[in-house]
């Protein structure tokens, strides 16, 4: 991923407005080669966005929903979208105003309101979701309307803000079709994004068309997309190998990245500076194995991540050592600092001095992915090898392993985190904050405090001493245990074009940039 802007070019960005006005797209006429049709494994969880925050689910709404900001392809700074502009006032951080666009409709035809932007995210605040995105507006007191203008204030300064809502969590809908108090249920969404929904089939594929009504920041012409929707790797592997899809997104098996051979004309891979990362997360709530700060700490200092990349990743992704992946402000080794190779004697010692009887037995739950079976079980290999622990590894359907480790179902798990917006903020407050999205029962107030320093900061690269001295902090407590980091992968015909700003590390997914040469 591309290094972190300052904060005084964000809000510049972000306050230029009419000058990025789009333009409108119009539908283009399916050719005899049909639809582009894109395979996955991610998995939409729901088509609501009040209930989802999940790569799979948002990577369909950033087509179908608008947002008052979006990010342009090769860019890490919001601009405006729904909006035609936006820009804090004052000076502290707490004031965020945004002037809607004119003549904006929802793919139905019923015209975009103000008020259907407050709506938007009072009812993710109202609904409160388990799976849903309100850990990202843990900073947002309230949401007012005038005329055209919408107005956020803020609890406290969150510099971060417009990268938040250029996201999955800022997804405009329209309240006459949304229930104001709990989630809509069904296949359909009504949007005002650059696409809509034509048909959907849960788990199995979904039609997309381009919009007629949709005006904003995205300019290029997209044609039909059917998204097919695949149950793990190797699924979507072997449609790609019969050429029954024209373009493989996430997740592709690694062999299979690995051995694509630069010969084949026909094919073409294309590499985003993406920064997925993969932790080991601990249950930390009474009862677990992991209520105990000594076990975590053992674990973290015997597992290999060397292996992992080479023996399951075929090197497709790098070891990681903090939250922060390689690339982004405030990046350090502070695990790698800690334990910088393997030391199950060191692992003894810390069991043996807090008292604890070993083997230490827990389950580690992991869910969809690339070789995440593989994954899981080079783990408890490497545990179990020490002689210190009892390892059972269970695989959980999507939908169920994110309820499951919400409400401490898992001893610890295993789960893929893709950055929402180009900023280290997001591969903190979200993982290890007090609002965590993964629920560990983890809470450091020293932590929360560090957070709410660096998101007050309009100069990201100003607070790279508060961002390092979380993940020191991290690396000590250890509520989780980062493995590894990846770019994004996209292999596809030679025929098809756009492949290359399908995906940057922005959370988007940009179907609309694909087309046939």
């Amino acid at each position: 991923m591309r290094g972190v802007r300052a904060g005084a070019a964000l809000v510049a960005a972000v306050v230029l407005g009419s000058g990025l006005a789009g333009c409108e797209l119009m539908p283009l006429g399916d050719d005899d080669q049909g639809p582009i049709s894109v395979g996955t494994t991610d998995t939409v969880t729901t088509l609501d966005p009040a209930g989802a925050y999940d790569a799979g689910s948002w990577a369909l709404f950033s087509n179908l929903y608008q947002s008052l900001l979006t990010y342009t392809p090769g860019t890490g700074v919001p601009v405006p979208d729904a909006a035609s502009r936006c820009g804090f006032h004052g000076g502290d951080l707490r004031t965020f105003q945004c002037e809607l666009r004119e003549g904006l409709k929802f793919g139905n035809g019923r015209e975009v309101t103000v008020k259907d932007v407050q709506f938007s995210f009072e009812r993710i605040k109202r609904i409160k979701s388990p799976q849903g995105p309100l850990s990202l507006l843990d900073t947002l007191e309230t949401v007012t309307t005038e005329d055209r203008t919408i107005t956020f204030q803020l609890r406290v300064p969150d510099a971060t803000f417009p990268f938040k809502i250029a996201t999955g969590a800022g997804a405009i809908v329209d309240s006459s079709r949304y229930p104001a108090d709990r989630l809509r249920t069904g296949t359909e969404a009504d949007g005002s994004g650059p696409y809509r929904l034509e048909s959907y089939r849960p788990r199995t594929v979904a039609e997309l068309r381009p919009s007629k009504n949709y005006q904003g920041a995205v300019k290029h012409k997209g044609g039909a997309v059917s998204v097919h929707y695949y149950r793990d790797a190797a699924a979507m592997s072997r449609a790609w190998k019969e050429r029954s899809i024209d373009v493989a997104g996430r997740l592709m098996p690694p062999a299979d990245i690995a051995g694509h051979s630069l010969s084949d004309s026909g094919v073409k891979l294309m590499e985003s500076a993406g920064s997925e990362t993969r932790s080991l997360f601990f249950n930390l709530r009474a009862g677990s194995p992991f209520e105990q700060q000594p076990v975590r700490e053992a674990v973290a200092a015997v597992i290999d991540r060397e292996a992992l990349a080479r023996d399951v990743h075929r090197r497709t992704v790098e070891p990681l050592y903090s939250l922060i992946p390689q690339g982004l402000t405030g990046h350090s080794t502070a695990f790698f600092d800690l334990h910088p190779q393997p030391d199950p004697e060191a692992a003894r010692t810390l069991l043996r001095r807090a008292g604890i009887t070993t083997p230490v037995r827990f389950t580690i739950a992991f869910s969809q992915g690339a070789a995440t079976q593989e994954e899981a079980a080079l783990l408890k290999k490497q545990l179990e090898g020490t002689g210190l622990f009892e390892v059972a590894t269970q695989y959980v359907e999507w939908t169920e392993f994110q309820k499951g480790y919400a409400r401490g179902a898992y001893d610890a798990y295993c789960v893929g985190w893709l950055a929402d917006f180009p900023d280290p903020d997001n591969f903190t407050a979200p993982l290890v904050g007090r609002s965590s999205s993964f629920r560990s029962g983890y809470d450091n107030p020293r932590v929360e405090q560090l957070i709410r320093a660096t998101q007050g900061s309009y100069q990201r690269s100003r607070v790279t001493r508060e961002f390092r001295a979380i993940q020191e902090i991290i690396a000590r407590d250890v509520p989780v245990v980062p493995l590894w980091q990846k770019k994004d992968y996209v292999l596809s015909s030679s025929t098809v074009s756009g492949t290359q700003f399908l995906s940057d590390g922005t959370g988007l997914w940009r179907l609309w940039e694909l087309g046939r040469i």
